[in-house]
């Protein structure tokens, strides 16, 4: 079973095309308009070996905020497709990893219920033209539309860009073990109540 989305959104700000392929090798073509975003994109599909392309225009002369979220909310629904009913997976993912001065902690379950904690503080406001305030709203688009328990912690660091990429990575390793098949399962939907 091919586990693959693509998910294609266009209101009044952004036009957006994702396609993501959870069984994939971590080869990613992403194109947003946001250069640091597609950064972050990069690191998400290669550590957690899923292919990813995205296609985004978005009113970039008002602000990067809608691009951002957009592109969460479309990775997030691709996320869900693509898990379907999420027989057999691990359904749990934990990582820790550390970028140069910056650690961060990211624990997922992959439950179906939406709640997310972001325990987060960058030193400034700005990583280059991108607004530091964006990682989190990416991140909880994600969440909430690929329907899932999300707690992000970053005990310590000193270089936003550092902590916004060891998040990204951290994140990308715990999806990898969330979303992988556990042959001990046997197929089963890894819930006592047989659904998530």
């Amino acid at each position: 079973m091919s586990r693959t989305a693509t998910i294609k959104r266009e209101t009044k700000e952004t036009v957006i095309e994702l396609t993501l392929d959870i069984d994939g090798t971590g080869k990613t073509d992403v194109r947003t308009g946001v250069g640091f975003l597609d950064h972050l994109l990069d690191h998400l599909g290669v550590h957690s070996l899923s292919d990813l392309k995205v296609r985004a225009r978005g009113d970039v002369e008002v602000d990067d905020h809608h691009t951002v979220e957009d592109v969460g909310i479309c990775f997030g629904q691709a996320l869900s497709e693509a898990l379907g009913d999420k027989a057999g997976i691990r359904r749990y993912g934990s990582a820790s990893v550390p970028m140069e001065e910056s650690l961060a902690e990211v624990v997922i379950d992959l439950s179906g219920r939406v709640a997310v904690v972001f325990d987060v503080t960058f030193p400034s406001g700005k990583i280059g033209t991108f607004d530091t305030q964006l990682v989190e709203e990416l991140l909880r688009a994600i969440a909430r539309e690929g329907r899932m328990n999300l707690h992000v912690k970053v005990p310590y660091g000193s270089n936003d860009h550092h902590i916004a990429e060891a998040i990204f990575k951290a994140f990308a390793q715990a999806l990898r073990k969330a979303k992988a098949i556990d042959p001990a399962r046997n197929g089963e939907i890894p819930s006592t109540k047989k659904t998530l």
